[in-house]
């Protein structure tokens, strides 16, 4: 009998082997062997060693020269490569762990493994030759794998996954009894990996709460009055102290500052302090809207007004008639619409696009922009007399460079906020992270860090943000590099973010999945800031 007599084949599983009559016993030197081998996996510690371990235990006991181990996913639905060995003159195929890997339990071989009772011996020719070989099976042809013994690898009771053997002299009682060893030491890695994981989480939280990092929604909200507004600078502590003063007088407010400051929250913070409070704060963004509509989106027209017109509609200042209107980028709004907007203001007082009726109304404005308006007044493209009719209580918003202190605070705002909308448990900040938010000049503002925050959840694994990545800020927090002499204007960094996300998004601006959706802002918005900021459509492609 040849050497192959030891196994027959079995006509009912074509290219499953059976245990031949011949096959031998564990003897005496076999026992020997498997006593050494379960003193050298009870030193193993990692998944490394346990490489090195199985290698040098099946090279110099059963002369075993290629073998890989699968393990279950923790939903049990699939099989991932834990670790392979195909020896010193193996040339690697590409991507071989995830081909290796196993995605359906039900193929005809992993669930005939799964309900035997011991090893099973797999011919590779006659399972390539029967047609109804999975894609891994052509692998083994590849590897040089002729034979293959798969083996249950069983620990405490419990399915870990399947080794997967080249036989030699291996017997498959032999194979059988050396399961046992090597699943105990990858069941035992796998614990200690998992309780390593634990304890450095436990380690991350409990340092950041030494920090006083984390915060409470609640110990957040508490920092002010004002809901969403989180900060205690002094320059923001200087805010709430305006914004406490002029909230309870009828007195128009302008607030101006850089792009993400927060102007919007300022004005409702003005609003909900205020004796019309009780009534819908109304918002018009002056823009998002084409000059040839804002009129009508503020004062409202009659039907027939105007090609499209089909029936009266209430503009912006009658809808907020007891209440405030919120003037956003005013700065935006063309020369001769400044003209009725100060009518508007001086005499309280409105005509519909189209009407002859003059409208009383009872109107708290708020404005807000980023633009310098006393430079615009100068340049001739905003009305002195307007610019001073706004200006009577002014606010100016701190950029976030000059307030680092609020940092962390806001981080961990953003954190509680976004963290349940992504259906994941709450994680923290590494103190590497912070130090590098810390460090970071925030060109866009509190909006840059909302959005980089809720980006960093949706990326984070595990219970802590320990890498975040912003542009000219190295790992340990210092700025990398030469940042150059040049330093660029807001409009700049808007526009090159804007043509980022515009790329990113294959050009499309509106609807699911475009620019606008990304930036979290109206698309007439982004269409608006397209056209002043000068981006081309061959700008917008990658």
């Amino acid at each position: 009998m040849n050497s192959e007599s030891a196994v027959i084949s079995s006509n009912k599983n074509p290219g499953i082997l059976q245990p031949g009559a011949d096959e031998l016993p564990i003897h005496e030197k076999n026992t020997e062997q498997l006593l050494s081998i379960n003193r050298k996996m009870a030193m193993v510690a990692d998944k490394a060693k346990l490489s090195i371990a199985i290698r040098g235990i099946f090279i110099h006991t059963t002369q075993i020269k290629k073998y890989y181990v699968s393990i279950f996913d923790p939903e049990r639905t699939s099989l991932n490569t834990y670790l392979f060995d195909f020896g010193p003159g193996f040339v690697n195929l590409p991507q071989l762990e995830t081909l290796l890997s196993v995605k359906s339990l039900k193929d005809g071989i992993i669930d005939r493994i799964m309900r035997s009772a011991g090893p099973l011996q797999f011919d590779t020719d006659r399972l390539v030759r029967s047609g109804q070989a999975p894609s891994y099976v052509q692998l083994w042809k590849q590897t040089g794998l002729k034979k293959v013994i798969a083996s249950n690898l069983i620990y405490g009771g419990e399915p870990m996954g399947i080794i997967w053997i080249e036989p030699h002299l291996m017997n498959i009682k032999l194979a059988e009894a050396l399961c046992i060893p090597v699943a105990a030491a990858i069941s035992n890695i796998l614990a200690k990996q998992k309780i390593q994981t634990q304890t450095q989480e436990i380690f991350n939280l409990k340092q950041n709460l030494e920090n006083e990092n984390l915060h409470p929604p609640a110990q957040m909200q508490s920092m002010t009055n004002y809901g969403e507004i989180v900060g205690s600078s002094e320059s923001m502590r200087a805010v709430y102290q305006l914004v406490s003063k002029v909230a309870k007088t009828q007195s128009t407010v302008l607030i101006m500052g850089e792009t993400g400051t927060g102007k919007e929250l300022i004005a409702r913070a003005v609003h909900k302090a205020s004796i019309r409070k009780e009534k819908t704060m109304i918002k018009i963004n002056c823009a998002a809207l084409p000059p040839n509509l804002i009129e009508s989106e503020l004062f409202g027209h009659e039907r027939g007004s105007f090609t499209g017109a089909t029936e009266r509609r209430i503009g912006k200042f009658e809808l907020a008639n007891k209440s405030t209107l919120f003037l956003d980028e005013v700065g935006e709004l063309p020369l001769e619409l400044q003209a009725k907007l100060l009518r508007a203001l001086q005499e309280k007082e409105i005509e519909r696009v189209g009407g002859q009726a003059v409208i009383k109304i009872d109107v708290r404005i708020i404005a807000a922009t980023n633009r310098d308006l006393m430079l615009e007044v100068q340049k001739g493209n905003f009305r002195s007399d307007l610019y001073f009719r706004l200006n009577i209580f002014p606010i100016v918003m701190p950029p976030l460079r000059t307030r680092k202190e609020d940092i962390a605070n806001l981080a961990n705002y953003f954190l509680h906020k976004y963290a349940p909308r992504s259906l994941k448990k709450l994680p923290a900040f590494s103190s590497k992270v912070l130090k590098q938010l810390t460090a970071y000049s925030w060109p866009g503002n509190v909006r840059e860090l909302e959005h980089l925050i809720e980006r960093s959840i949706v990326l984070t694994p595990g219970a802590v943000i320990n890498q975040i990545n912003l542009p000219g800020i190295s790992e340990d927090g210092t700025a990398r590099g030469n940042v150059g002499s040049h330093i660029k204007t807001i409009d700049e960094v808007e526009r090159e973010h804007i043509i980022a996300v515009l790329k990113y998004c294959n050009g499309k601006v509106a609807g699911i999945g475009g620019a606008a959706e990304v930036l979290k802002i109206p698309s007439t918005t982004l269409n608006s800031k397209i056209r002043r900021l000068n981006i081309k459509k061959e700008h917008r492609l990658k």
